[in-house]
């Protein structure tokens, strides 16, 4: 295996782990959001707002709301499904729930200043993971793929201030549908863009490209795929 053939399996080797890696510690993160008790993060504002309109369990609508969403992305996006998508489905909740469990039995009774805690950690931790598996360019989630869409189909707004205006959107629709937020969902609505964008450019780049010749001069915008850098 010739040098160049080392590299790109690193690198492939390196992206799978990163995918993997991102979604569960974003799974975690998101328990941790939920158990600070103070919001939602926009989408799921906007889910529940929504879901108070129709019929259906919770669970199953949620379900299929993300099933609508990846028919949508299949004919707008279709190379950003793979398997940091099918993660985001099928394991992510899962972990949110076994996080938030986790952390209701070591703390049953949290204080107001534990929950500010968490709710820090929370937000400053899914946007951590968020850029781990975005950089990884193995596949999104049926939400993030709308900012990331957007960005990349315009040169002027970068990818974070894309992200600011759909979480914005979310909120406004599920407040308007009858959906409840809190400080936590402000707060990810107006950080989470420029959060991931900064750990993108010195946390998840670097750790991709570490110890290799793939990595562009200056640091690439978040909305472009990381696979025109891997090849």
């Amino acid at each position: 295996m010739d040098r160049i053939e080392k590299t790109a399996k690193e690198l492939r080797v390196r992206r799978v782990a990163m995918t993997v890696a991102g979604i569960v510690i974003c799974g975690v993160s998101v328990g941790m959001f939920s158990f600070s008790g103070m919001g939602m993060d926009p989408f799921q504002v906007f889910a529940h707002g929504l879901w108070k309109h129709i019929p259906l369990s919770f669970g199953t609508f949620y379900m299929l709301l993300c099933a609508a969403l990846l028919v949508v992305m299949a004919f707008t996006a279709r190379k950003k499904i793979g398997l940091g998508t099918v993660l985001n489905l099928f394991l992510l909740g899962y972990v949110a729930d076994l996080s938030l469990r986790f952390w209701h039995w070591v703390l049953p009774h949290p204080t107001i200043a534990v929950c500010v805690v968490f709710l820090f950690l929370g937000v400053v931790i899914m946007c951590l993971s968020s850029a781990l598996y975005f950089t990884a360019d193995m596949g999104v989630s049926t939400y993030d793929f709308i900012a990331l869409t957007i960005s990349e189909k315009q040169s002027r707004v970068p990818f974070r201030w894309c992200r600011v205006a759909t979480d914005l959107i979310c909120v406004a629709a599920g407040l308007a549908l009858g959906g409840s937020v809190g400080i936590g969902t402000v707060v990810t609505a107006f950080f989470m863009g420029p959060l991931i964008s900064f750990f993108n450019r010195f946390v998840a780049e670097p750790l991709l490209y570490a110890g290799t010749r793939n990595r562009p001069e200056a640091p690439r915008e978040i909305s472009r795929s990381g696979a025109e850098h891997a090849a």
